[in-house]
């Protein structure tokens, strides 16, 4: 029997359907550490010229259930669906903390 390519991780909240960017990862992980975020889905890793340095998020635009992030880092960027209730504001403070390392 094959093993499934579709890994999952936290209880099945953060959902890798693709590779995650380098130091991505621990940032999400931490960010479920929040009970308002209820899963995340990282989209494809695209490259690009202005993603250099650490990682760092940046939330877009307000999705059916949640709200669309773009993560930087290394020269790539990646898409983040984010499944949450909370406001733009909210969410930006939980990804901020998470980059931070710390839990308020």
């Amino acid at each position: 029997m094959s093993r499934k390519r579709r890994l999952r991780a936290n209880d099945n909240r953060l959902k890798i359907e693709h590779s995650i960017i380098d130091g991505l990862r621990p940032v999400l992980e931490r960010m479920l550490e929040w009970d308002e975020v209820r899963t995340i889905v990282p989209g494809v890793i695209k490259v690009v010229r202005d993603a250099r340095g650490e990682v760092k998020i940046r939330v877009t635009v307000p999705t059916t259930n949640g709200w669309k992030a773009i993560a930087l880092a290394g020269g790539s960027r990646q898409d983040l669906f984010i499944s949450t209730a909370i406001e733009k504001i909210e969410l930006e403070g939980i990804i901020e903390a998470a980059l931070e390392k710390r839990k308020w």
